[in-house]
């Protein structure tokens, strides 16, 4: 009988010496995991830090592109306000033009002489120059602004 109890002895020793083993493993497994857990937060954390930047640069450009579209719009209302009033009252209309003097005498009188006109031509290209020209400058102030801010800064 001796040995019985003996051999259930060592049998209970051993399993609590493989219990205990097991628990160490497992602990190893959970502080690994733990440490992969820490850097993996930290990594979320930092990635959460340059979403919210991102999100904040594009809606600085959205505003940007709002106020230079909306000028672009203004600027080409009042070229069209302009243009219709030109249309409408050429006589009012005053261009500054400076014409070469003819080196002939003319003979004739000058009290039946027109006032210098532009051809019809000339002033659709004005018109269109000059739209052209606002959209230019809102680029380029788009541009001078989205490197203020995203380049420089």
């Amino acid at each position: 009988m001796k040995h019985w109890k003996l051999y259930i002895v060592i049998v209970i020793v051993g399993i609590v010496a493989g219990g205990g083993v097991l628990i160490n493993a497992q602990a190893e497994k959970i502080n690994t995991l733990a440490e992969n857990n820490k850097k993996l937060t930290a990594i979320l954390e930092e990635q959460k830090a340059i979403n919210i930047d991102y999100q904040v640069r594009i809606e600085r450009l959205n505003q940007l592109d709002t106020r230079h579209t909306q000028e672009l719009v203004n600027a080409k209302n009042e070229i069209s306000r302009l243009r219709d009033i030109s249309e409408r009252n050429p006589e009012r209309v005053y261009i500054k033009a400076n014409c070469p003097k003819s080196t002939s005498n003319p003979t004739t009188s000058m009290d039946d002489a027109t006032t210098a006109r532009p051809t019809d031509t000339a002033i659709r290209n004005y018109w269109l120059l000059r739209e052209r020209i606002a959209e230019s400058e809102q680029m380029i102030l788009g541009l001078q602004d989205y490197i203020r801010q995203e380049c420089v800064n």
